[in-house]
């Protein structure tokens, strides 16, 4: 029996993949969406990462727009747009010519991370200082989003597009006071505390403040969701992206997933294999009825509105089967309004 809630949409970080081009990871993004709004996913969002080589995707409103281009329902959006590394002005412009494109289709996730390294933060003129101003920075974005800035971000945007803060930080501090959706990632979604409940997210609740976007608390949390028919096997799939960041704590890049087998699990070293394991331990696999379960569980902890699903697996068609089981095992009824982003009036 299918069930009528909860949402879910994706996060695809344009993972590359060895021996294929950046090309092949960029088309894939945009055939993967098409898949999702065929198979009723709610949203499908990209990311920002500079100069990492294992991720193709560095500029997302350039992503969204051809996404979006490729689909005709689903809602499009960032997750997120780096906020230190652009001018606030300039990200308002692309939000609104997206929604004047897209009516009704556009998301506006923002984060408060710079580069990870001195040369990348060198080259986008952001250091870690300003990743401190994130709650100004925010605040003239949605200035110029609602029309009340000195200067009027054109086309003329009318805070049509919900913003969603990504909760790094204070990020989800500064999402409730500027009454904002936040968006709870990797192991942050399980870090309970004795009554079973997550602090961060209790403590968002509290504070959240009413906006022109929001009218109550709006919650998305995202995990690493990997479906097959047994449990090793869709641990198998999560296998190379964890061990590509296991490898990054290391070598300080982040390279393109490859297979990994017995014979490159053996070759890791100890602290890679425990980095990794670490990963898996923060994200949702097994058959489908062992992932509907760990779900479920998850978003009744966290009693969040919809589930975001990340992580990204060198096999594509075993993704895509992945994908495809988890939209049945949440079927929605279909219905999807083009509307949802003024307001919490709306469905979102």
């Amino acid at each position: 029996m299918a069930l009528p809630l909860p949402r879910i949409s994706i996060l695809d970080r344009a993972n590359a993949r060895e021996g294929f081009p950046a090309a092949d990871a960029l088309n894939r993004v945009l055939e993967r969406a098409q898949r999702a709004e065929e198979w009723g996913y709610h949203r499908f969002w990209v990311a920002e990462h500079h100069a990492v080589p294992g991720i193709a995707g560095s500029v997302p409103a350039v992503l969204m727009a051809a996404v979006a281009a490729r689909t005709h329902s689903i809602r499009v959006g960032s997750g997120g747009i780096m906020l230190p590394n652009h001018q606030p002005l300039v990200v308002a412009e692309q939000a609104a010519t997206l929604e004047a494109l897209h009516p009704g289709r556009i998301d506006l996730g923002v984060g408060r991370s710079v580069g990870f390294t001195p040369a990348v933060r060198n080259a986008l003129r952001a250091g870690k200082l300003d990743a401190e101003r994130f709650e100004e920075q925010l605040a003239q974005l949605l200035a110029y989003l609602s029309g009340t800035a000195p200067v009027t971000a054109r086309p003329r945007n009318d805070s049509a597009t919900p913003v969603f803060v990504l909760a790094t930080g204070s990020g989800i501090d500064i999402a409730a006071r500027a009454g904002l959706a936040v968006v709870l990632g990797g192991a942050a979604v399980f870090r309970t505390d004795q009554k079973g409940t997550l602090p961060a997210l209790e403590r968002y609740r509290s504070q959240f403040r009413p906006s022109r976007w929001f009218e109550r608390p709006f919650i998305l949390v995202s995990a690493n969701v990997a479906v097959a028919a047994t449990r090793q096997a869709a641990r198998e799939l999560l296998l190379p992206e964890a061990v590509a960041l296991a490898r990054s704590r290391t070598s300080g890049e982040f390279a393109a997933l490859a297979p990994v087998g017995p014979a490159e699990w053996a070759g890791l070293t100890l602290r890679e294999k425990e980095a990794a394991e670490r990963s898996l331990s923060t994200s949702l696999y097994g058959t489908a009825t062992e992932v509907r379960s760990q779900i479920e569980h998850l978003l009744a902890t966290s009693r969040a509105d919809e589930l975001l699903i990340t992580g990204g697996a060198f096999d594509v068609a075993a993704q895509a089967e992945s994908d495809r089981t988890l939209a049945r095992l949440f079927a929605q009824d279909g219905s999807r309004s083009t509307d949802a982003g003024r307001g919490f009036a709306a469905s979102h």
